[in-house]
């Protein structure tokens, strides 16, 4: 018998992305090579085949993009700190640990929880119970004193506007000059959630419309770069099959892939 899961209807939908991490690891080549996500999903009590469709694939390909926009802050700041804020079941420390990045994980009660059953602090890796929408997190993350990278993947998407734009601006408050990377969906996305299959598995939705990433820099941002799954950076393309290279390539003007967003921000 498994682990049970009892979870929240928006922490559920990190199992999305789990599970797609996992079919990933099964495929030659596989991009993230995540095989301690089929562990995980091998070790839990819940039925993933309930979940199918490209949005499974899409959770590797946004995976991949943000772990390139880390990459980037830790060879820059190799004593840097990251914080992956709603970092669900993500496996994110183990794949881009440089040996002295300092390294935070904060999901809420229930979500860390679970995680606790697979996952253990170490030595420069902490996991935190807590909101993203708290502050309380922010003086343990800044007291090492190194620069520091704050991510949301997937998870600001839920939340109405109103909330996320006040997040920001505490953010851009409590960290100057820091990065932040998170996604944003506009209108042609939003609309399809209801026909994704995935979605069709959870009760959750997406809440946050943003069609024009640059329209949040008077929360106190500064937009860097803005990708879509059509335009990853060239050392994270040369790790895609031809079949993500080319295929979205081709599709990258449809609004679902066009409006949907990967940003990397700094903090004015």
């Amino acid at each position: 018998m498994g682990e049970p899961v009892t979870l929240g209807e928006i922490q559920e939908t990190l199992l999305i992305p789990l599970y797609g991490r996992a079919c990933d690891a099964a495929r030659n080549p596989s991009i993230l090579g995540d095989r301690k996500a089929v562990e995980l999903v091998a070790a839990i009590d819940y039925d993933f085949t309930r979940f199918r469709g490209p949005s499974l694939s899409g959770s590797v390909l946004r995976a991949s993009i943000f772990d390139e926009y880390v990459r980037a802050f830790l060879r820059e700041h190799p004593h840097g700190t990251v914080v992956d804020l709603g970092c669900g079941l993500s496996t994110r420390f183990d794949r881009l640990d440089n040996g002295t990045v300092r390294w935070f994980d904060l999901d809420l009660d229930d979500t860390m929880a679970l995680r606790r059953k697979f996952f253990d602090d170490r030595d420069r890796y902490t996991m935190l119970s807590g909101s993203i929408f708290d502050t309380d997190w922010y003086d343990r993350v800044r007291a090492g004193g190194e620069p520091v990278f704050l991510l949301s993947e997937a998870v600001l998407l839920y939340f109405d506007a109103e909330r996320v734009h006040a997040l920001l601006r505490r953010f851009a408050e409590a960290f100057p000059n820091t990065p932040v990377a998170f996604d944003t969906g506009g209108p042609a996305m939003m609309k399809t959630q209801d026909r994704n299959p995935v979605f069709r598995a959870v009760s959750a939705r997406m809440r946050w419309t943003c069609d024009d990433p640059a329209t949040l820099e008077p929360c106190g941002l500064r937009l860097r770069e803005s990708r879509t799954f059509a335009t990853p950076q060239s050392a994270v393309a040369r790790t895609w099959p031809a079949r993500y290279r080319y295929g979205i390539k081709a599709f990258g003007w449809a609004p679902p892939v066009s409006t949907y967003k990967l940003n990397l921000f700094t903090t004015r």
